[in-house]
């Protein structure tokens, strides 16, 4: 029997060709082998970009992780500048107080919002912008603060050398106010003492008055009814005008005949004085005072008589007056 691979009048397969399961089964192991293969290489794939998003991710953290650490970087130089422009200038006083009030709200408002980037450790990247512009403007600010300070600084130091030349000035016036003051005063006294008149022609006369009232002179006691003072004044240098004389006048027992007025001398302390002569002197004349010295009893003895002026004694003179003559008759015998 011939074999044949055409089928048999039975319609019977022949024995070498595969079944019609067989190619069915086939078919679907290479339908799940192509899925298979498809999965994993899917898998690899998604792996891979996987793989490329983290390490996307990565350099980003690591970019960002940069960016804050230099943010903060300049944000502690900011504070630095700030600080040594707000502290290092205190002694600028009351200008440079109002200059960091001027600044000092935006400043601080500035401050708190970037320490609150910087410090959140989930930051996003437009965070970071608005940190580092805000960072930039603190700058501009401190920048501004400092001029305004180097201005403030050379102005009070403008200030203080005009202050220490004024003060300079200001001692070497009062020593000089005080030189001038002192010569000033020493030749008020030289010309006060110089303008003390001088007495002279100093007469002391004894007057008894008459029934007839004429007045004549006499050396008794008993008959004196008043002591005529008189002398000359001059000087030079006073000027013209009103002028007052004392006259002390000492009684034969020591005491000032006196009303009780008290003249303080610059020699002899004070005294009572006898009488005060007011004169109207003209400058440059001799003019002639008399004053009369009255009381009820004149005794016998010596009366001294001082005329001061401008506190100086100068002059004096004294009288002596006596007892009364008795001339005894004798009796024939």
């Amino acid at each position: 029997m011939t074999d044949t691979n055409y089928p048999s009048a039975t319609g019977s397969t022949p024995q070498n060709e595969p079944s019609k399961g067989s190619k069915n089964k086939n078919i679907i192991i290479g339908a799940l082998a192509a899925v298979v293969l498809g999965s994993w290489g899917y898998f690899l794939y998604d792996k891979n970009k996987s793989g490329d998003k983290i390490e996307t991710q990565q350099s980003t953290i690591t970019a960002q992780s940069s960016d804050l650490s230099d943010l903060r970087q300049d944000f502690d130089n900011a504070l630095a500048r700030l600080d040594s422009v707000t502290g290092a200038n205190n002694s600028l006083s009351g200008e440079n107080a109002e200059l960091k009030a001027k600044y000092q709200k935006d400043i601080e408002a500035k401050k708190a919002e970037i320490r609150k980037i910087l410090s959140d450790k989930n930051a996003t990247q437009s965070e970071l912008s608005k940190a580092k512009n805000m960072i930039a403007e603190l700058n501009d600010k401190i920048t501004t603060l400092e001029t305004e300070v180097t201005r403030l600084t050379g102005e009070n130091q403008e200030l203080t050398a005009a202050n220490t030349t004024l003060k300079t000035e200001k001692a070497d016036l009062e020593t000089n106010l005080a030189t001038r003051t002192s010569e000033k005063q020493e030749l008020e006294k030289t010309v006060d003492v110089a303008s003390t008149f001088s007495a002279s022609n100093i007469q002391v006369v004894p007057v008894n008055t008459k029934k007839s009232g004429k007045e004549v002179t006499t050396s008794t006691a008993k008959r004196v009814d008043k002591l005529m003072v008189s002398f000359d004044v001059e000087n030079r240098i006073a000027k013209s005008g009103p002028a007052d004389m004392y006259l002390i006048v000492t009684a034969p027992d020591g005491k000032t005949i006196s009303e009780g007025s008290v003249l303080n001398t610059r020699t002899d302390g004070d005294k009572t004085y006898t009488a005060k002569i007011p004169i109207n002197y003209e400058q440059g004349k001799k003019q002639s005072v008399q004053f009369p010295i009255q009381q009820n009893d004149f005794s016998t003895g010596n009366y001294k008589v001082e005329i001061y002026h401008n506190g100086f004694k100068i002059g004096e003179g004294v009288r002596s007056l006596k007892k009364r003559r008795i001339i005894r008759i004798g009796m024939k015998k």
